[in-house]
């Protein structure tokens, strides 16, 4: 470990000088790619600059005792000062090995979110607009910007499913461990009896992708144009600016009917496809790996139910943790922190566990 310290270290004082380059500052896009690293390195180097201090401390103190001859409060100091700095070199030990794990790419990306009604009819329907009001409320909270890139909304106040598009630093590595089934048991609005529904929506979590870091043939794509409309008739264009793309290679298909503009609409439907295309393309990539781990927390299956929302009870489970938490109101109103950080803290467990057993 401290032998790939070394080169991180020597790694970032290179990047350090060519910062101050002028060739490079002159050059936007080497500048920006070597401020990048530069960035990405900094917290590491940092923790580990901590570590070597607290190692000084320790053979500092070592060295005084092992010499000896040191009057009863001196050499209480001393032994003070080893006990501490042995203990704070255990500590920074541990934080190095988790930063030295290797990263996520898509950590500091923005999200495309996307959420549909599965099992339950109207009730899912009224369960998504829920989610998509809870990951909104999360957002805002951080200081993030949400926007809605698509929506089918029911005349209940529900959506069949909609699309949205969160924008803030390190969102994706917060939001990923929402992809999956979210089950949620309580007594509809409708129900005149009382008795509790069950019903599933699922939720896609998405990197926003830029199109130079994914491209798109465009002879693979099916352009359809229509006109859109909306719950109760609202919203009807008497134009066909909606947009449906259809990608022929995989049937992948995206439509967009929000905006007034056809191109507007097209450019957001791109948006989708690109981050949809890109999930794909990376599961297939990460396949092998992911079969490999004990539970894959992040992993986007969406074909396996991740939590429950038992209103009745005021519970919210996440079944790859274990984690029962008795304040969904405070969570269905984006407190989300508690459930994301038990699911990061597992995943670097996993992960470490991951690096011992190579």
């Amino acid at each position: 470990m401290f032998e790939k310290l070394n080169e991180v270290e020597k790694r970032f004082e290179l990047l350090s000088e060519k910062l101050s380059d002028p060739n490079v500052v002159n050059d936007p896009k080497e500048y920006k790619n070597i401020a990048k690293e530069y960035k990405s390195l900094d917290g590491i180097v940092s923790k580990y600059k901590q570590y070597k201090s607290a190692l000084a401390e320790y053979d500092e103190a070592k060295e005084l005792l092992d010499a000896g001859g040191l009057d009863p409060e001196l050499k209480a100091i001393a032994v003070e000062q080893l006990e501490e700095s042995k203990k704070n070199c255990d500590i920074f030990a541990e934080e190095l090995k988790i930063l030295l794990l290797p990263k996520d790419p898509n950590d500091d990306k923005n999200v495309v979110v996307e959420i549909r009604g599965a099992a339950g009819g109207e009730e899912a329907a009224l369960f998504a607009g829920s989610l998509y009001r809870m990951y909104s409320m999360y957002a805002e909270a951080k200081g993030w910007k949400s926007e809605i890139l698509n929506e089918n909304a029911t005349e209940l106040g529900g959506f069949k499913e909609v699309s949205f598009l969160i924008e803030g630093e390190g969102a994706y590595s917060k939001l990923k461990y929402e992809s999956g089934v979210h089950r949620v048991q309580r007594v509809p609005d409708t129900e005149a009896a009382g008795r509790i529904h069950t019903s599933t929506v699922t939720v896609a979590v998405l990197p926003e992708v830029e199109e130079v870091e994914f491209e798109i043939n465009p002879a693979d794509l099916q352009i359809d144009t229509y006109r859109s409309g909306g719950a109760g008739g609202q919203h009807v264009n008497k134009t066909e600016s909606a947009i449906r793309i259809t990608h022929l290679p995989t049937g992948t298909v995206v439509e967009c009917q929000d905006e007034r503009s056809q191109y507007k609409n097209k450019e957001r439907a791109m948006k989708i496809l690109r981050s949809r295309l890109y999930e794909r393309a990376q599961a297939e990539q990460n396949e092998k790996i992911a079969s490999e781990r004990k539970l894959q927390v992040g992993a986007g299956d969406r074909s396996e139910r991740i939590r429950t929302y038992n209103f009745p009870q005021s519970r919210v489970t996440d079944h790859r943790i274990g984690l029962t938490l008795y304040k969904i109101d405070a969570i269905m109103n984006g407190d989300l922190d508690e459930i994301v950080d038990a699911l990061r803290a597992f995943d670097v467990a996993e992960k470490l566990k991951g690096e011992s057993d190579d």
